[in-house]
C-alpha cells in the first residue's frame, strides 16, 4: 500500500527561511496579519486532510474510474464524501477574495496545499481546482456576472472547467469552430464541440452546476486567435436569486479512456445552442483567457512536483526496507543475509535525482506563488510590473520543466522498486500512468518552450530574462565568498552568464533560419529549468548553512544541494551542444521518409 506524508518541515523552511515571506508580506496590507504561526497551523491541518482523507482514495479511485450515464458523468463513488468534507471545511475558499466568500489568505498557502492534495490523489484534487476560472471571471467579467457566479465557485459547490480544445485544432486555438451567435436578450447561442475537458462534469456535489468557460467565435469575427471570444456557459441557467433554473443545452458526449488519471473525468462536451454570456469584449477572448492560463499552467507544473514527491517517498522507504546484495565496501547489515538496497550507489543516484528535483521545484513553485500574491496585492507599481514580467517568463519554465522532470523522477521511483514497481498493488505504476499527462495538457512541452523562447525572451529582446538573471547574479555575488555555498554560487553565476549568451546565439541563428528557433526551444527550456533550480538550491543551501543549529534536515539540504551541482546542473553542458546543433539534422529528411 503506497504511503504519503505531507512535507510540512520543507514548506515552513522555504516559506520563512528561503523566501523571507513574512517580512515581504508586512508591506502588503492584505496580509498584514499573516504570520508563521497562522500559516503553519493551516498547513498542518491541510496535511492531515491530505494524508488521512485524500491519499486513501488514490488506488480505489483509479479502480472505480468514471462513467457516463444519460449524458451525465458518474465520478468514483469513493470521492463523494471526502469532497463534501473538503468543501464544508472551507479549503476551496482560502485564497479567494472575501468579496465573494473567500478568506483572502495568500495564494502561496494555496499553492502548498495544492501540491499536497495532488500528491495524495491527483484525480480527486483536479475536481477541486477552480483557480484559473475564478481569476478569469474576476479580472474580466461584468460585476453582474461576478456576483452571480463567483460566490458558489469560491465555495466549491460549482465546478469551473475550461473548455478550449477542439478535435480538429488541439492546442492551435486559432482553428476553433465553436460558434456564438448574439441573441436579443444580450446572451449568445453557443454551438460546437470541445474535448479533453478536465472535470467537464461530475456528480460529486448535489445540485452542482458546471460553470464552463468556453472559447467560441462570433459571426464575422476575424480568422485565427484574433477572432476568439470567451463565454460563460452554465450547465444549469442561474436565476437572479442565485437558484438553479432550467437545464442548458449542454451535454457530455463521452469521457476519454486514458492511460492514467482514471478517476478524473476528461470529457467531450457538446453545445447545441446553449445559452452563453460574454466575458470581457467580443474578440478579446485570448486576452481574458490568459488570466486563467497562467494559474492553470502553474498548477499543472505543480503536478510534476507532486507526482515526483509521492513517488520519492515510497521509493525511499522501499530502498530502506528491501535487502539485496552486499555493499561494495563491505556488509552494512551483517546480521541480515543482504544489505538494504539504499547502500548501492546507483539506487542512491536515482533517489537523489528525485529528491533534488522535488525539493528544488517546490521552492521554485512557492516563489512563483508568492509572485502571484505580490502582483495582486502589492501597492508598489514598480514591484507589480516586475512580478508580472517574472511570472510571464517563469510560468512556461515551471510548467514545461517541472512536468518533464516529474515524469523522469516518477520513473526513477519505479526503477528503485525493480520488478515490484511494475506490479499494480505497490502503487508505483499508477504514479507513472497518472503523471504522464502533465507534460501534455495546458500546452505540451514544445508549446511551453516556444512560448518561453519566442514570445517571452526574444520578443522582449531579453528584457524579461535579464530581470531574473540579474536577481540570480545579485544573490551569487553576495554569496561568492560564503564558506559553504560560495563554490555553488560561482558555478551558478557561470551557468547564468552562459544562459544569456546562448539566448543571443539562438536569436542570431534564428534570423538566418527560423527552424533553428524551433529546434533549440525545448533544449533551451530545459537549460533554463536547470539553472532556475540551481538558483533555488543555492538559496536553500545558504539558508540551511546559516541556521544557528544544524539538524538532520539542514544537513540533508546541504548534501542534496551538492548532489544537484555535481550531478544535475552539469546536464546543461549537453544541452548547450544540442542547442548549438541547429536544425539541419532535424529538418533535412523528407517528410515521406518518416513512414517506414
Amino acid at each position: 500500500m503506497p504511503i504519503y506524508q505531507a512535507p510540512l518541515e520543507d514548506y515552513n523552511f522555504i516559506i520563512d527561511d528561503v523566501l523571507d515571506t513574512y517580512t515581504c508580506f508586512k508591506d502588503i496590507p492584505q496580509f498584514s496579519d499573516v504570520n508563521r504561526e497562522l500559516m503553519e497551523s493551516i498547513l498542518s491541518e491541510a496535511g492531515k486532510f491530505a494524508e488521512q482523507e485524500i491519499q486513501p482514495l488514490n488506488q480505489l479511485g483509479d479502480q472505480q474510474g468514471c462513467r457516463v450515464e444519460n449524458g451525465e458523468v458518474i465520478a468514483p463513488p469513493c470521492f463523494k464524501e471526502p469532497m463534501k468534507k473538503y468543501i464544508d471545511a472551507g479549503w476551496t475558499q482560502l485564497s479567494e477574495s472575501p468579496e465573494y466568500g473567500g478568506q483572502g489568505l495568500p495564494y502561496l498557502l494555496n499553492g502548498a496545499i495544492c501540491e499536497m492534495n495532488l500528491s495524495a490523489c491527483t484525480a480527486f484534487s483536479l475536481y477541486g481546482i477552480r483557480d484559473g476560472s475564478i481569476a478569469a471571471i474576476e479580472k474580466n467579467a461584468s460585476q453582474e456576472i461576478k456576483d452571480k457566479y463567483l460566490p458558489k465557485l469560491v465555495e466549491g459547490i460549482w465546478g469551473g472547467p475550461m473548455c478550449m480544445t477542439e478535435p480538429q485544432g488541439g492546442s492551435d486555438l486559432g482553428l476553433i469552430k465553436t460558434k456564438a451567435e448574439p441573441q436579443a436578450d444580450g446572451s449568445y447561442s453557443v454551438t460546437g464541440t470541445k474535448m479533453f475537458i478536465t472535470g467537464g462534469d461530475s456528480d460529486l456535489i448535489e445540485n452542482s452546476n458546471s460553470i464552463m468557460l468556453v472559447l467560441a467565435r462570433i459571426p464575422g469575427a476575424p480568422d485565427g486567435i484574433k477572432g476568439i471570444s470567451l463565454f460563460i456557459v452554465p450547465k444549469f441557467l442561474v436565476n437572479d436569486d442565485g437558484s438553479l433554473g432550467e437545464r442548458n443545452h449542454t451535454s457530455v458526449g463521452s469521457i476519454e479512456h486514458k492511460m492514467g488519471l482514471n478517476g478524473s473525468a476528461t470529457c467531450v462536451m457538446n453545445y447545441d445552442g446553449a445559452k452563453g454570456f460574454l466575458i470581457s469584449k467580443e474578440n478579446k477572448g485570448m486576452a481574458a483567457m490568459f488570466a486563467m492560463v497562467n494559474r492553470s499552467r502553474y498548477l499543472i507544473g505543480q503536478q510534476g512536483t507532486a507526482a515526483a514527491s509521492v513517488a520519492y517517498q515510497n521509493a525511499a522507504q522501499y530502498a530502506l526496507d528491501r535487502i539485496q546484495f552486499r555493499s561494495l565496501t563491505g556488509p552494512k547489515n551483517p546480521d541480515l543475509p543482504a544489505d538494504s538496497i539504499i547502500v548501492h550507489p546507483d539506487v542512491r543516484r536515482l533517489l537523489l535525482t528525485q529528491r533534488s528535483f522535488v525539493e528544488g521545484s517546490r521552492a521554485f513553485n512557492l516563489y512563483v506563488a508568492k509572485l502571484f500574491d505580490e502582483l495582486d496585492y502589492s501597492q508598489d507599481e514598480d514591484r507589480k510590473t516586475r512580478c508580472q514580467s517574472l511570472l510571464d517568463l517563469l510560468t512556461p519554465i515551471l510548467k514545461g520543466f517541472n512536468t518533464e522532470m516529474g515524469w523522469e523522477s516518477v520513473n526513477h521511483g519505479l526503477q528503485v522498486f525493480g520488478g515490484h514497481g511494475y506490479i499494480r498493488e505497490n502503487g508505483m505504476e499508477q504514479f507513472v500512468r497518472d503523471s504522464r499527462a502533465a507534460a501534455i495538457y495546458e500546452g505540451t512541452t514544445g508549446i511551453q518552450a516556444m512560448d518561453l523562447l519566442a514570445r517571452k525572451v526574444l520578443a522582449t529582446q531579453g528584457e524579461m530574462l535579464k530581470i531574473f538573471t540579474s536577481e540570480i547574479n545579485s544573490f551569487c555575488t553576495e554569496n561568492k565568498d560564503h564558506c559553504v555555498v560560495g563554490k555553488m554560487a560561482n558555478e551558478l553565476q557561470a551557468a547564468t552568464a552562459r544562459w544569456l549568451e546562448l539566448t543571443m546565439e539562438i536569436g542570431m541563428s534564428a534570423m538566418k533560419n527560423p527552424d533553428n528557433l524551433g529546434a533549440a526551444s525545448v533544449d533551451y527550456l530545459m537549460y533554463s529549468g536547470y539553472v532556475t533550480l540551481g538558483y533555488f538550491w543555492v538559496r536553500m543551501a545558504q539558508a540551511a548553512a546559516d541556521k544557528e543549529k544544524q539538524t538532520p534536515f539542514t544537513q540533508a539540504k546541504l548534501q542534496t544541494a551538492q548532489f544537484y551541482f555535481d550531478r544535475i546542473l552539469p546536464r546543461t553542458a549537453t544541452l548547450e551542444k544540442t542547442i548549438q546543433a541547429g536544425s539541419a539534422s532535424i529538418m533535412e529528411m523528407n517528410a515521406e521518409a518518416f513512414v517506414l
